[in-house]
């Protein structure tokens, strides 16, 4: 289930304590949390400034932000079945589903005990396992990040169009291409992007065209 083999069973059982099931607050995971939830911001942090060096400051803080946020700490830590081992106290649980924030907090707490027991390079190898699909789908515009169905939106509210994207350039070798993409909406034409694959230009394209409508910088500069 962790992908990672405890030398201090102890660690493990501490992590997974909520403050409601252990015999005083120090034997609780809650130590354990605050180390895990530091440790998990510094390694997707640093994952995403070397994956993605083209990106600029704001949109690696939008992508962080969903990745490590309470939601989709929750929604792992339910993926891997942690809510079964928690040592809750009486009166929690009870048949009831374990709320999201007890979820999220049980994932940082195995973080930390894994840095703990492991090292840094033991607890980087289990977040970058569990938060890779995440990164791909946040930057993909699927946790909230889509920016095509934003400027969708925006161009039918306040234009009563759909817009389009054109490809305009692509170079490299076949199996690194790398692809010019402009949307445009009715006759209008927004800053071009270049991205890695067809979607990622897409989704800057859009984040382009949405920046010029609101009058703000152009985040990706193609030219």
């Amino acid at each position: 289930m962790l992908g990672y083999e405890f030398r201090d069973p102890d660690l493990l059982r501490e992590a997974l304590t909520h403050a409601s099931g252990a015999d005083h607050r120090l034997a609780s995971n809650e130590r354990l949390e605050f180390l895990g939830d530091a440790i998990l911001g510094a390694v997707v942090c640093e994952s995403l400034f070397r994956r993605f060096p083209d990106y600029q400051e704001g949109e690696l803080t939008r992508i962080k932000s969903v990745v490590v946020s309470r939601k989709t700490c929750a929604k792992i830590s339910e993926e891997m079945g942690l809510d079964e081992y928690l040592f809750l106290g009486k009166g929690m649980g009870c048949g009831e589903p374990t709320p999201s924030s007890l979820l999220a907090d049980v994932l940082e707490s195995l973080i930390g005990a894994i840095f703990v027991d492991g090292g840094m390079v033991a607890a980087a190898r289990f977040i970058v396992r569990l938060m890779d699909p995440e990164i791909e789908s946040a930057v993909e515009g699927q946790n909230g990040l889509n920016y095509k169905s934003d400027l969708q939106q925006a161009a039918q509210r306040d234009f009563g169009a759909t817009p389009t994207y054109l490809l305009l350039d692509e170079k490299g070798p076949d199996h690194s291409k790398c692809f010019k993409i402009a949307a445009q909406i009715g006759r209008s034409r927004y800053p071009a992007a270049w991205g890695r694959n067809k979607k990622e230009a897409e989704q800057r394209a859009a984040m382009n065209a949405l920046s010029e409508l609101a009058g703000a910088p152009i985040p990706y500069q193609s030219d």
